[in-house]
């Protein structure tokens, strides 16, 4: 509920949206329990401004916009953090984590088809307490229509590969719980190479998007790259899912300009313009090595140059929906030059879905059922021609296919009846289009990617 409040203080701070305008993003339930003060909640925003300005500060000298984004990016570059591993860290703060260490030890004693059997009875016993019918059933009544035929597979556009759950980080809302824990499950050679076998017999596919973890840790994420390059010269969109941090791993110094040799496009993890947000939801310091690995890539000319694409994703740090996306890209980007001299394309808001560690989150703090009220409150049909399983195909480490990165986790393997029960691989088929006549697997999650802006 606090995270309802922050997302009504959101709305209320950005000048082209009013306090009116949330009810379409709360429940009337959390409107009703709420009675807030703009002055409490300032402090806790993603979009409060920052009180370090270091742009004129001493107000000695008046540069032009150029000089001064010179002298800002020098400032915040710390080549001393590149060359230095943040796996360390990531496992010491992981040890005191009891909300992590909980997590752990029901994964150790009931394993992920348990952990996920359970969050899926979870989600259903919140829903029954609503009065919510399934999502198939709500999404019949809502377009009246069957559901293979409001949600309903496309030819693939988007081949997207996780390569692996190893990173650098742990971050809390992270709904493929990576960490430096998860060493062992990497995509290998076989299944790399038979990915990149699918994506030449698949010429409809027109974006390779690649994922973790932190893919870049993966020892074949270069030859994914370079074979999908030499393959695909002009006609990819080769996307590389960065955390940042990753750039200043060590083994990773000549990273960026291998990814500007390959044209790839960089889509990162930033959730906040400030330090005590991001620092909090992804680990102390991740604030000053983001900005750093920004401005390095700045420098290769990413955001800067045509052809060159860097893109921010925002999430909500607690449970509530993120503001409209126009209106905090706009503020990001003002945040970002002023305070650092950062320059990006695009902002995608993105909704946390309510599995994995964020579910957790939500059962611990008891706000699932508040937490999927919000989401089935503000249920958007536009967002079903768009959804990620209509245009995507999703292949995991192991070469398991599924209908969307989120079902990934949960198990639900495209043709498969069951949860973590068969489902096909990258090996049964030689073309990604086979896969067209494969239903489309939902359950009461995916109230998670049809509500406000969506989540695919």
């Amino acid at each position: 509920m606090a995270g309802s409040i922050t997302n009504l203080a959101l709305l209320a701070l950005f000048g082209s949206v009013t306090c009116s305008s949330s009810a379409a993003f709360l429940s009337p339930a959390v409107l009703q329990q709420h009675n807030i003060e703009r002055k409490h909640i300032v402090s806790s925003l993603c979009s409060s401004i920052r009180e370090d300005k270091d742009i004129s500060k001493e107000g000695k000298i008046s540069f032009s916009a150029e000089e001064e984004k010179i002298n800002l990016q020098q400032k915040w570059s710390r080549n001393d953090l590149f060359g230095k591993s943040l796996v360390d860290q990531t496992l010491q703060e992981l040890e005191s984590d009891k909300e992590f260490q909980i997590t752990q030890s029901r994964l150790e004693k009931i394993g992920a088809k348990g952990m996920s059997k359970e969050e899926r009875i979870q989600r259903r016993r919140a829903l029954d307490t609503l009065g919510i019918p399934s999502f198939s059933e709500f999404i019949e009544e809502q377009t009246s229509s069957t559901i293979d035929t409001a949600i309903a597979r496309k030819e693939p556009e988007v081949l997207q590969l996780n390569i692996g759950l190893y990173c650098n980080q742990a971050c809390a809302h992270c709904h493929v719980e990576s960490s430096p824990l998860r060493k062992s499950e990497m995509m290998e050679a076989e299944v790399a190479s038979r990915c990149i076998e699918l994506l030449k017999n698949t010429p409809s596919i027109t974006t390779l998007d690649i994922t973790g973890g932190a893919p870049e840790l993966n020892k074949y994420f270069r030859y994914i790259v370079s074979m999908a390059r030499d393959l695909r010269p002009d006609d990819l969109d080769i996307i590389d899912r960065c955390n940042l941090t990753v750039l200043q791993e060590p083994g990773q110094e000549d990273l960026v300009d291998f990814l500007v040799k390959n044209n790839v496009h960089v889509v990162a993890s930033l959730p906040c313009y400030s330090a005590d947000n991001v620092n909090k939801q992804r680990g102390s310091g991740v604030f000053d090595r983001s900005i750093a690995a920004l401005i390095a890539l700045n420098k290769a000319g990413y955001g800067e140059k045509d052809g060159l694409n860097l893109d921010l994703v925002y999430n909500p740090l607690g449970a509530f929906l993120p503001p409209p996306q126009e209106n905090l890209q706009k503020a990001y980007k003002e945040e970002l030059m002023q305070n650092f001299g950062i320059h990006f394309d695009s902002l995608f808001t993105m909704t946390n879905m309510p599995i994995k560690r964020f579910a957790d989150f939500l059962y611990q703090k008891k706000e699932l059922e508040t937490y999927l009220d919000l989401l089935v409150t503000n249920f958007n049909v536009d967002t079903l021609p768009n959804l990620m399983c209509v245009n995507t195909i999703s292949v995991g480490y192991d070469g398991k296919i599924f209908d969307c990165d989120f079902n990934q986790q949960l198990g639900y393997g495209t043709g498969a009846e069951n949860a973590f029960d068969g489902g096909k691989t990258v090996f049964d088929i030689s073309s990604l289009t086979e896969l067209m006549s494969d239903q489309i697997t939902v359950d009461n999650h995916c109230f998670g990617c049809t509500a406000g802006m969506g989540s695919s």
